[in-house]
């Protein structure tokens, strides 16, 4: 009969345990054993919970410290140079590959795939050497057979991993270097009781070229020689038919698809693999959304599939990991009671993993039987009046041509707003928060558990608006912004205040290290009641005459980072948002703000993964910013943010957000970001290149961001060119964040006064 498998589970704790540790080791109140002791704590209790929810085959070597990525290189003993030769059973050696140290700046982070979570990328150099180390593996499945599971280890396969990685124009020539790593790795947990092992491959999904999938398979053949049962897993998007037709060649022990995200390779994979001995493994469950699945349609597959290799021949699982989906739905009292049903977080798939499991063996009787329940809930969704606005509906359906666009050419807005408010050159800004310090969290928390009232909550508010802006005065930065206090998140503080969207207590996700985030629910059409920032803005520019930002996240941003509807295309809900954002555009103008950010941090991990569907994302994405952008006067600045973005194939569609700036994220890659960025014929607009990194504790020198403002000037037209941090300073701490930013404002005063000769 068919198995269940999970590909990965959520690591942070339901209660985030894990960000908790973290938070207190890297402070100095915890020791490296609590913080062992948590994680294997929270190891043991996932794997309880998917053993006691009838699952068959339970990952292990999943879990992280901070990222699966960084442990992968880490324990390849692929660590940069610049780290010296660091004990690798020293945390703070590991921690500093991340985070960064008073010596080294810290590893590049990059979205995993188009996901919201993030990666350390590995750095590889000329002569890379591995010397590889298994105990990330070994452990976790020797603390799991203690417990009565046979866990199967997960190892990221070494394909993926040299294609993640950088710093090698052909990084796949190491190959013949990494995989006797692996095979020394595999054999190791063959020794430690592994019947089998899960091998990561997402990147056969991106585009394999011939020379690509015969790097690939040549390493494979190895691998597969070690004598463990090996599990090749793909996920994100479909395999093409070069690549079904070379696993066909190879017959892996099992195979894994993304049903979700490609059903329609089910077909050319069965009929290449249908002679062949190999297991498929059918993620036909979300592993990247929250909606109570379609389990008709998912045995639509399955039956499929039993049809053409037989049932015992099938493993039913999750599209990919449930390292992108919250703990469990039914402890959720926030969520309207109609919406809660609706939901299916990593506790919930499990249990449709067993159903399906029940279901697809059983006669017609009993399959109805099992599926009552989801049949009920998914046309209770279906009938809801509260997914539907008539209202929204009709707006979205009567925009033209004219509403998707700013109404005066960039060359002329540049003029009129330099008239409107002369900057210098260089003008020096932040990207929009400031750090969210304990007293801010706490009341806060104060507000929501009645301890404080609104009245008190808004005075304090603007208290902390207040020294944000005089603190901005001190430094000398040339706009401003109010710092977002009253914002415990880019998204999810708009979702609150716009409908159509749900919100959980606990529905917590990684996004790295001890970073979490709680996305919104988007479960109906999507609206502004009413304003959303212009209070909070008018407060701060009433403290200062230098021009205040107006900060708002955009329509693509919103719907990246939200888990979304999926009952209609993601292009309208997006519209939908983008109308909302640009009411409040159109409110903050009125208001008399010169500036205002529209932020678009996700628009480049919203990118399909494959080449041939990225055009059309495109072009729906940038128009639903242009839509955003549209009620604004030319006189009035649009501002934009991204973050950690390569641009090199996308600049014609990033000149299209036609936005007055642009700020992204460069210091982690030396400003080689801004390679796609040079000539004036190649981005016309203004520039901001983030100069120094936000997301590690190190403060940079002015010396260092100057030279890094030196080396933008040369792919840049200093007339064209802002000088900012990467990202928002949210998650900094003012003891970090003011010399960091009094080093960057001295860097731009030695530039001006440099004259655009090339400097130190």
């Amino acid at each position: 009969m068919a198995r269940t498998a999970v590909l990965g589970l959520p690591r942070i704790g339901p209660e985030r345990e894990l960000k908790l540790g973290l938070e207190a080791y890297w402070a100095g109140s915890a020791g490296s054993a609590e913080l062992l002791g948590t994680a294997a704590e929270l190891r043991a209790a996932a794997w309880r919970r998917a053993a006691a929810a009838g699952i068959d085959v339970i990952p292990c070597g999943d879990f992280s410290l901070y990222d699966h990525v960084l442990d992968t290189a880490w324990a390849l003993g692929a660590v940069p140079s610049r780290f010296g030769e660091p004990d690798r059973d020293d945390l703070d050696a590991y921690f500093a590959l991340a985070r960064g140290s008073a010596e080294a700046r810290p590893l590049e982070m990059t979205k995993w795939f188009d996901t919201n979570y993030h990666y350390m990328v590995p750095e590889l150099a000329p002569g890379q050497r591995f010397d590889p180390r298994s105990d990330h593996w070994t452990g976790p499945l020797r603390e799991a057979a203690a417990l009565g599971i046979a866990a199967r280890p997960v190892l990221l396969g070494p394909y993926s991993f040299l294609r993640l990685g950088k710093g090698l124009p052909e990084p796949l020539r190491l190959l013949d270097d990494l995989v006797p790593a692996y095979e020394r790795l595999i054999g190791e947990l063959r020794a430690a009781g592994a019947a089998e092992v899960q091998i990561d491959e997402p990147c056969l999904v991106l585009d394999p070229g011939p020379a690509d999938l015969d790097a690939f398979a040549e390493a494979w053949r190895a691998l597969a020689t070690v004598g463990v049962g090996l599990c090749l897993t793909t996920y994100f998007a479909g395999l093409q038919k070069a690549a079904i037709g070379r696993l066909g060649e190879l017959a892996p022990d099992e195979l894994h698809l993304d049903l979700v995200r490609a059903p329609g390779q089910l077909g050319p994979v069965l009929a290449a693999l249908r002679e062949e001995p190999t297991r498929l493994s059918l993620g036909v469950l979300d592993g990247r959304n929250v909606w109570a699945a379609d389990l008709d349609a998912a045995l639509v597959l399955l039956d499929r599939a039993a049809g053409a290799v037989g049932a015992e021949r099938l493993t039913i699982a999750p599209s990919c990991s449930l390292l992108h989906v919250p703990y469990e739905a039914a402890r959720e009292r926030a969520i309207d009671p109609e919406v809660r049903p609706w939901l299916a977080f990593a506790a919930e798939r499990l249990a449709e993993l067993a159903t399906l499991g029940g279901a697809l063996e059983a006669g017609p009787e009993r399959r109805d039987g099992l599926l009552a329940a989801s049949r009920a809930t998914r046309e209770a969704r279906r009938r809801s009046p509260s997914t539907n606005d008539p209202a929204v509906r009709e707006r979205a359906a009567g925009l033209g041509a004219d509403d998707y666009g700013r109404s005066r050419p960039a060359d002329e807005r540049r003029r009129r707003q330099r008239e409107r408010v002369p900057l210098p050159e260089l003008p020096t800004t932040t990207i929009g928060s400031f750090p969210q310090t304990a007293e801010i969290r706490a009341a806060r928390r104060d507000l929501r558990e009645g301890r404080l009232d609104e009245e008190a909550y808004e005075r304090f508010l603007e208290a902390r608006i207040a020294e944000v802006v005089a603190a901005q005065e001190r430094l000398g930065l040339d706009v401003l912004v109010h710092g977002e206090a009253e914002r415990g998140d880019m998204v999810e503080y708009f979702g609150q205040q716009l409908a159509g969207f749900a919100f959980s207590d606990g529905g917590w996700v990684q996004s790295y290290g001890s970073r979490c985030v709680k996305p919104p629910i988007i479960y109906g059409d999507v609206s502004r009641p009413g304003p959303m920032t212009v209070r909070w803005w008018r407060h701060a520019q009433s403290q200062t005459d230098r021009p205040v930002k107006g900060m708002l996240t955009g329509p693509v941003t919103i719907l990246q980072w939200s888990f979304v509807r999926d009952d209609q295309p993601r292009q309208q809900t997006c519209v939908q948002i983008a109308l909302a954002i640009g009411d409040e555009v159109r409110d903050l103008e009125a208001a008399g703000a010169f500036a205002i950010q529209v932020d678009e941090a996700a628009l480049r991990e919203g990118l399909p993964l494959q080449r041939a569907d990225r055009d059309d994302y495109l072009r729906w994405a940038i128009d639903c910013f242009r839509l955003a952008a549209a009620p604004a006067a030319p006189e009035t600045q649009v501002h934009t943010h991204m973050c950690y973005s390569e641009f090199n194939e996308m600049m014609e569609h990033i000149a299209r957000l036609d936005a007055d700036v642009l700020s992204i994220e460069a210091s982690r890659s030396g400003m080689e970001v801004l390679d796609a960025f040079a000539g004036e014929s190649t981005y016309p607009n203004d520039v901001g290149p983030g100069v120094y990194d936000i997301h590690s504790a190190r403060v940079p020198e002015t010396d260092e961001i100057e030279r890094l403002l030196a080396i933008a000037e040369t792919r840049i037209d200093r007339d064209r060119l802002w000088v900012n941090p990467d990202c928002g300073l949210k998650t900094r701490r003012w003891e970090e964040v003011l010399p960091a930013l009094e080093h960057m404002v001295a860097a731009a005063h030695r530039r001006r006064a440099a004259g655009g000769q090339s400097g130190g």
